[in-house]
């Protein structure tokens, strides 16, 4: 059997070598480029290493007629938003387009892309139709399996995320459950449709988002009260059934992203969804007021004149990935007050920072005083900070510290 993953990026790479161990595989990229330096043993989003992609024995391929003789395609590619918060399918589309080309009777396309409830079937499965000259279930099947993958070193992998697994067909259903469970230690759950499986994911994602909404308001109620957040949470964690959420930045290509895909499709079916909206417009704002907060404080502190140093620029902690990471956010509303600043990560993927709205520096070169502004506390970061004992940072000089949360063994710091 070959199995063909249709993109290699944060989801499609991992799930190829996986898939590797057990099957005959080709990883198709429609970027000649990213291939070649795939198979040169670079990742450029640093999420294999070298070592494991010399060990990759498949092929690697932008050419659609190697895709010809595929058994089953996996669908990996991106489901960003429009500037207008409305999904863009245009990745997805043109992938179904492609595999639709070279889909061959009894095949099956598994679809891993976040989407919204009813997508696959209502916008994938009539292309792949027209482009193969088949029928969905006489001709061919689809399934649908959600990706769960979380980036960074500290993040679950693919291997240790329940799969959940819905398809067309039973026959495609166990087909593509058996290929997961080869995989996949942590089990296969089949749901009992396309569409439940494809909610379920964007259900998972817009919940954190609301949740994390609730905790970023109530930081800024406390904030107007002269509290800060880091002394209200411990005490409600005592409670046995408080969840653990906390404010923060929410960004990154999920979280940030797939509640625009639920409230897309509730908006079809007529309905106004105040909530996740809600949510959202919290989690977009909260940046714009920390920058703020930041702003009042350096003025307060009179240090306007010393160069302010934003350290971490992914969207979480221990991750190279800056996919619409809210600091960039913080940073516009910074260059609005003409705040002098630098972004500064040493851990960035170099591929996606072409896309970030500033440069990101990893070195500081010829500065001296600095404010510096801790918004995403990498253990690298953190551990310069206390390699030279909280008053220099990659050979600066600190003037002041501000972060999100407190620092273990430093307390002269100003929480925003």
């Amino acid at each position: 059997m070959k199995i063909t993953v249709v993109g290699l990026g944060y989801v499609g790479l991992p799930l190829l070598l996986a898939l590797d161990r057990h099957f005959d595989v080709l990883g198709y990229d429609i970027s000649a480029p990213r291939v070649d330096a795939l198979r040169a043993g670079v990742d450029h989003t640093d999420e294999i290493t070298a070592g494991a992609l010399r060990e990759f024995t498949g092929r690697m391929s932008s050419v659609t007629d190697d895709l010809a003789g595929t058994d089953i395609f996996i669908v990996t590619v991106p489901t960003p938003i429009n500037v207008g918060n409305t999904p863009d399918l245009r990745p997805l589309i043109g992938a179904t387009e492609i595999v639709g080309r070279y889909l061959s009777a009894g095949g099956i396309v598994v679809y891993e892309s976040t989407v919204y409830p009813g997508c696959t079937e209502e916008v994938c499965v009539p292309i792949l139709e027209k482009a193969s000259s088949l029928k969905l279930n006489s001709g061919f099947a689809v399934a649908y399996s959600p990706e769960r993958i979380s980036p960074g070193k500290d993040g679950k992998k693919l291997t240790e995320i329940v799969k959940v697994v819905s398809a067309s067909s039973d026959n495609a259903k166990e087909t593509v459950a058996e290929m997961y469970k080869k995989i996949i230690s942590a089990g296969v759950f089949l749901a009992p449709t396309i569409k439940s499986a494809e909610a379920s994911k964007v259900f998972e994602n817009t919940q954190r988002d609301v949740n994390i909404a609730l905790m970023n308001e109530f930081a800024m109620i406390l904030d107007r009260l002269g509290i800060h957040w880091t002394d209200v949470l411990p005490s409600a964690y005592t409670k046995w059934n408080f969840n653990r959420y906390h404010p923060g930045l929410v960004g990154g290509h999920c979280i940030g992203v797939d509640p625009y895909y639920l409230a897309h499709k509730a908006h079809e079916l007529g309905l106004v969804p105040n909530v996740i909206l809600a949510g959202r417009c919290i989690n977009e704002e909260y940046p714009r007021q920390l920058a703020r907060k930041y702003i009042k404080h350096k003025i307060a502190a009179n240090s306007v004149a010393s160069m302010t140093v934003i350290a971490g620029v992914t969207f979480k902690p221990n991750c190279d990935d800056i996919r619409n990471s809210k600091v960039e956010v913080f940073a516009k509303e910074l260059a609005d007050f003409s705040d002098s600043f630098i972004l500064f990560d040493t851990t960035c993927s170099s591929t996606e920072t072409e896309r970030f709205g500033f440069q990101i520096h990893k070195a500081l070169v010829g500065i001296r005083d600095i404010n510096l502004v801790l918004l995403v506390p990498h253990d690298a970061l953190i551990d310069n900070l206390k390699a030279h004992d909280f008053k220099s940072f990659y050979g600066c000089s600190i003037n002041h510290i501000y972060a999100l949360t407190k620092i273990e063994g430093y307390d002269n710091l100003t929480l925003l």
